[in-house]
């Protein structure tokens, strides 16, 4: 993997951390690599389905 930085609003970051609280992923990384997979699958998916 790649390490990469970005910066998120407060707003994102209190809730990212809330579901690393609710222990839905095991840390803020884990949760963005989920949301970033998932969108990119649904992008692919939805142009797909378009074309």
């Amino acid at each position: 993997m790649k390490m990469i930085t970005i910066y998120l609003p407060e707003p994102y970051l209190k809730a990212l951390d809330q579901l690393v609280g609710e222990r839905l992923y095991p840390n803020r990384a884990e949760a963005i690599r989920v949301a970033i997979r998932d969108l990119i699958e649904s992008e692919v998916w939805r142009r797909k389905r378009v074309a």
